[in-house]
Formats: structure tokens, C-alpha cells, sequence
């Protein structure tokens, strides 16, 4: 028996973290030898400048430049593709903190330890928030060693803050997925609706530039907090890794509340 329910997390969720690291691994190596190629391919912009801009925002938002190791990685990368993928890891593993052991009947094991249930789900988001920022040192880790290779000139520093803002962003969806999971017991619901807030703000931020209509709701969106400040470029903006945070505290809050509250199905 484990002594926490967050050390039974970590070791529920070991294999998969696993298999997580060895793919983002893999995307940095494939982007490491990658970038010399398009990196001497001037083509590559003006091609981008070429297609209808609704199109280039929508994959790679305000950074469609290969020029430069920054906004290679930043169109490439840090726009689209890692923001995504930290949002769905932080969802499923907040969409199984509560719902998942309840649905799978182990919950009730959790409860019958001596513990009150916000500690139960204090354990579980710490769990979340360890194994989503071990993701996010792996990728910096295979990202920095990448660029060393093949002599890209990129900030390691930088390059910390922008994985960091992803583990923050991440986390704010999995705490999302946590709040709904603990208020209803419906995994699939939680995983769902976190999901589609995450689609949709993902839209927002990246077509709010280029629409005229939807550039004022523009900070509505998590995904503006996480990309809007290029931290790539700029370092980390403390504002806006304040709102992330802020906005995961309360959803965690929420989700303590919600399930100290409910009647549980086990």
C-alpha cells in the first residue's frame, strides 16, 4: 500500500509519462535535423507570405517565419503543436484524478484511507502538476540538446520560459478537467468539455489577429497568456504566467469544493 495518494498517481501514471517523453524526444530530434534545411531555404517565408494569411494564422498565428531559430521554433512548435499536446496530457490526467477512479470503482479504496477528501484531490493535482512539468523539462531538455547539434542559436533560458508557460497552460486544462470530473464523476464529460474550451481558445487566440470581429475577445483565451508575450524571445512575462496560475488555483478550489459536496457513486 502506497503511503500517498499522490505517490499511487505517480506510479499509475509512470508508463504513460514514459511513453509521452520518448515521443517528444522524438519531435525534437525530427525538428533538429530539420531546421538546417529550411534554415537555408529562404523560399520557405516566402512561401508562407504566399498563402492567405486566416490560413497561416491558424497553424502558425502572429510567427510565420523560418528565418530566424525562433521563429522556426515558434511557427513549427511552440505555437500550435506543443500548447495541444500539453493540453491534452494535463486533461487526461485531470479527467482520471476523480472521474477515472470512480468510474473504474477505486475510488472508494482512495477514500477509505484516513484521509478528508480535499486531500484527496490536492494529491491528485499535485500529481498532475509533477508529472506535466517533468513532461515539459523533458521536451526543454531534448529541445536544447537539439538545437546544440545542429548549431541553432537558441536561448536556453528562453527556452525554458516558453516550455514552462506550456506546463502552466496545460495545467490551467487539467485543473478544468479536475473541477468537472470532481463535480460530477463523468470522466468522459470532463474530457470533453475541457477539450472543446481548449479547441476553442486555441481558435480564438490564433484567428483573433486576423478577424476583425474576434480581435477584442482575444485575452479571453488561456492560449493568449500562454504564446502572446513570445516568450521564446522575450523571457518569461510574469503577468501572464499569473493569470495561468491564478486561473488553475481557482478551478482547483472549485474542484475541492464540488466533490467535498457530492454524494460519490463507488
Amino acid at each position: 500500500m502506497l503511503r500517498s495518494v499522490f505517490l499511487k498517481t505517480l506510479r499509475d501514471q509512470r508508463r504513460a509519462l514514459l511513453w509521452w517523453v520518448i515521443g517528444l524526444l522524438a519531435l525534437a530530434a525530427y525538428l533538429a535535423v530539420l531546421y538546417p534545411s529550411i534554415a537555408n531555404t529562404p523560399s520557405y517565408n516566402q512561401m508562407l507570405q504566399a498563402w492567405p494569411k486566416e490560413i497561416v494564422a491558424s497553424v502558425m498565428g502572429e510567427f510565420p517565419d523560418y528565418s530566424t531559430p525562433e521563429g522556426y521554433m515558434n511557427s513549427t512548435t511552440f505555437f500550435m503543436m506543443v500548447p495541444l499536446l500539453f493540453i491534452a496530457y494535463a486533461v487526461g490526467l485531470g479527467a482520471n484524478a476523480v472521474a477515472g477512479e470512480e468510474e473504474h470503482g477505486t475510488l472508494d479504496l482512495l477514500l477509505a484511507n484516513p484521509l478528508p477528501r480535499w486531500r484527496v484531490v490536492l494529491d491528485k493535482f499535485v500529481a498532475t502538476a509533477v508529472l506535466t512539468l517533468a513532461l515539459g523539462v523533458a521536451l526543454w531538455l531534448g529541445l536544447a540538446v537539439g538545437a546544440a547539434a545542429v548549431d541553432m542559436d537558441l536561448h536556453v533560458g528562453r527556452l525554458a520560459a516558453v516550455t514552462l508557460s506550456a506546463v502552466l497552460l496545460g495545467l490551467a486544462f487539467g485543473a478544468l478537467a479536475l473541477a468537472v470530473g470532481a463535480g460530477t464523476g463523468k470522466r468522459g464529460l470532463s474530457t470533453a468539455l475541457a477539450s472543446v474550451v481548449g479547441v476553442v481558445a486555441y481558435l480564438l487566440n490564433s484567428l483573433a489577429p486576423v478577424v476583425t470581429g474576434l480581435e477584442p475577445y482575444q485575452k479571453l483565451s488561456l492560449l493568449y497568456y500562454y504564446i502572446g508575450a513570445d516568450p521564446l524571445r522575450n523571457g518569461l512575462n510574469v503577468g501572464h504566467a499569473a493569470v495561468l496560475a491564478g486561473v488553475t488555483a481557482v478551478l482547483l478550489v472549485v474542484a475541492i469544493l464540488t466533490f467535498q459536496r457530492r454524494d460519490v457513486g463507488v
